[in-house]
């Protein structure tokens, strides 16, 4: 008897419903009547066409970058009131070109004196990061990020960046670039000059740099540019941003000697007026300065000199052409471009080397290893120290040859100034270096003057190299 039974045993058909994974089994044809017979082959066809659909329909949008933080520039700074060096630039280019900026701080201010009130160390560091906040609204800008290094006063960047852990801020400028995603980055010249010398503001143009040369390189920091498995769920791993080239970066600088850097790169007109506001951009800057009223250290006069200055920025390098004088933005278009990779570090040829060490060989080095070796041009090494107290200078003894060499020093230092060091002669072995620690005492009489210092370095008979370093003898509140 024909029942019409289908039994789940042989022979597999897809549901006719649609295209899914279930499936009927029948014996065999003779148990199954033409009518179900009829209505199980149009099922099979719809299943094909459903999963032929599926097959051929497209994924979701993959989504974009947030575009809530793109900006035209990056300011990177090393402490809360360092952007009102181009706050009336910064002003400016906001109002009347409508650019976008954002603020990274590598510190979050925590030391230094207080104005206002009791509050140092941590609560100090909350205050500032709250000034910071309220003096870049004055001006338009809305984004600033604070990363955990700590206010380390002195002039040496490599100070700084050991106290910082130059690994971890690193990572997070380069966080930082990758998410802002800026054309432009502008930081403080990385460079040991004399004039406030702070080592952070020095650190913070030292990690803008890594950062403009590492930010689109998918190998530095690989886990941030890394995307989620399930962006939607909790628990992921992977940062999910994308690797980012800014194409341009210039830099900035409190130097003593200001007119060293005019003609080094663009220079804006801080007279200018405001169209909106009806005053000089000097005067907004003012305005800026005026909201961090825990380092009220500027008389009116002082106050007034410093912001009707020019901004007046050192050219570092571009990827996109134009003159290192013109306009920041010139040469800069909409569209993202790939990787370029900087020269590196490259080894010395074998020899027998006598230079400054420290921050002057770190910089030495660094500036030709990120393709700005011109700032090396820009004056020769220089040093600040009070009258009467004692300055640090490093020397290196580099032996890049095969046999081992002994170098005699010789100090030739103006009237009055006295040396400290442990000896004369140096044993430095077969590639390696010897870094000689001393320190020089100026004479009062010496106070509010320049005065050069020199060693000579011999070795086998002969001459292996000079080294000197301009000093000016003045205090200006930072050890040295």
């Amino acid at each position: 008897m024909d029942t019409g039974e289908v039994r789940p045993q042989t022979c597999a058909v897809a549901n006719f419903y649609g295209p899914s994974c279930s499936f009927y089994l029948i014996d065999s044809e003779d148990q199954v009547p033409m009518r179900t017979r009829k209505l199980l082959g149009l099922g099979i066809l719809l299943w094909l066409f459903g999963a032929r659909v599926c097959a051929q329909q497209e994924a979701p949008a993959s989504p974009g970058p947030d575009a809530r933080y793109k900006v035209d520039g990056l300011v990177v700074v090393g402490h809360p009131d360092d952007d009102i060096e181009v706050a009336a630039y910064l002003a400016k280019m906001i109002e009347q070109q409508h650019k976008h900026f954002a603020v990274v701080y590598t510190t979050r201010g925590n030391s230094g004196g207080n104005a206002v009130g009791y509050e140092q160390s941590a609560a100090l560091a909350d205050v500032r990061e709250m000034e910071a906040r309220h003096s870049l609204a004055t001006y338009g800008i809305g984004n600033a990020w604070f990363l955990r290094g700590s206010d380390t006063p002195g002039a040496d960047v490599l100070h700084s960046l050991e106290a910082w852990g130059h690994g971890q801020a690193l990572e997070e400028v380069v966080r930082l670039v990758r998410l802002t995603r800026p054309e432009v980055i502008l930081t403080w010249l990385p460079d040991y000059v004399v004039g406030e010398n702070h080592e952070d503001h020095q650190g913070a143009g030292v990690l803008a740099t890594e950062a403009f040369d590492l930010a689109a390189n998918p190998l530095a920091f690989p886990e941030q540019v890394t995307a989620p498995r399930n962006r939607l769920n909790i628990s992921n791993y992977g940062e999910g941003l994308r690797p980012w080239q800014p194409k341009k970066i210039y830099y900035f600088s409190d130097a003593m000697h200001f007119d060293f850097f005019k003609g080094k790169g663009p220079e804006y007109r801080t007279s200018e007026i405001s169209p909106s506001r009806k005053i000089p951009y000097s005067q907004l800057a003012a305005e800026a300065w005026s909201h961090y009223r825990t380092q009220n250290d500027f008389t009116d006069a002082q106050l007034k000199e410093f912001t009707e200055s020019p901004v007046r920025f050192i050219f570092g390098k571009s990827l996109v052409g134009g003159t290192p004088v013109n306009d920041i933005f010139e040469g800069v278009g909409p569209a993202a471009i790939g990787y370029v990779r900087p020269r590196g570090y490259e080894p010395q040829s074998p020899e027998l080397a006598f230079e400054l060490g420290g921050p002057w060989a770190f910089y030495r080095a660094f500036w030709s290893a990120h393709n700005i070796e011109h700032l090396a041009d820009l004056y020769p090494p220089e040093a600040q120290v009070a009258p009467g107290e004692s300055l640090w200078v490093p020397l290196l003894i580099r032996n890049d040859t095969d046999a081992p060499k002994k170098v005699t020093l010789r100090a030739v230092l103006p009237a009055g100034w006295s040396e400290r060091r442990d000896a004369a002669v140096y044993s430095v072995e077969p590639h390696d270096c010897y870094p000689v620690q001393l320190t020089v005492t100026p004479p009062e009489s010496d106070k509010s003057r320049w005065q050069t210092l020199a060693w000579e370095a011999t070795a086998d008979g002969r001459k292996i190299g000079t080294v000197t370093l301009r000093v000016d003898v003045v205090g200006n509140g930072l050890p040295q």
